[in-house]
């Protein structure tokens, strides 16, 4: 039984990854990087990207891909903000695949645009299991949650390229240590550039997108 899973589960990686192969291959052509953003329900991923579009046609041009596994709401909300946008509902799978990121990609603009956000389901487990295809990841938790998430979720915090922590307009009135968080992310990895931020009032937003903006993929190194 114990070989049978194994088997299963290498099957399933493997057709994943061969996905993720196509999609690099699909972005180098159109010379676009793909970022994957990963984070826990309500970090305020979707809020983050709001704020993006501030920036949407002057030095970025960006399009977003929604991952949830139920509800368009949050395609909604940035369609308001008239970014491109498409949703992309797993019907409760707790991430995205990369066959289904591969085939919304398609119907992107790719030739008008230097950059596709994906906002994975909001998890730190899965996500940052699965490869999709993207040049970088980024973590993202807020300040609502523990500061021990990156030694409980140590994944994802070491293979990021970038880690944000959210909502620090809300740290007067919690608990939250933050330099015990920062050290936390460092025990895990010490070279991760760091963004602390609030969408809600603005502050440490422009850092973290120009660092989005300047900083070469992997796929450019």
């Amino acid at each position: 039984m114990t070989t049978r899973q194994i088997k299963v589960y290498q099957d399933l990686m493997g057709e994943n990854d061969r996905w993720a192969q196509q999609t690099r291959e699909l972005l180098a052509k159109h010379q676009v990087e793909m970022v994957n953003l990963i984070g826990s329900p309500g970090c305020g991923k979707t809020a983050l990207l709001e704020r993006l579009a501030d920036r949407q046609g002057q030095d970025l041009c960006f399009a977003v891909l929604e991952g949830d596994i139920e509800t368009i709401n949050d395609a909604q909300r940035l369609a308001r903000k008239n970014i491109v946008v498409s949703q992309l509902l797993t019907k409760g799978s707790c991430h995205l695949e990369a066959k289904l990121v591969h085939y919304a990609l398609r119907d992107l603009p790719l030739a008008e645009l230097d950059l596709v956000i994906v906002e994975n389901v909001g998890n730190l487990v899965c996500p940052a299991e699965f490869d999709i295809g993207e040049h970088r990841k980024i973590a993202m938790l807020s300040v609502t949650e523990g500061e021990d998430k990156p030694l409980k979720y140590p994944l994802l915090f070491r293979e990021a390229r970038a880690a944000v922590v959210s909502k620090i307009d809300l740290l007067p009135h919690l608990t939250f240590d933050l330099d015990a968080c920062v050290a936390n992310i460092r025990r895990i990895n010490s070279e991760i550039p760091l963004f602390q931020l609030s969408s809600t009032s603005g502050a440490g937003v422009t850092e973290f997108i120009d660092w989005l903006c300047t900083v070469p993929s992997s796929a450019e190194q």
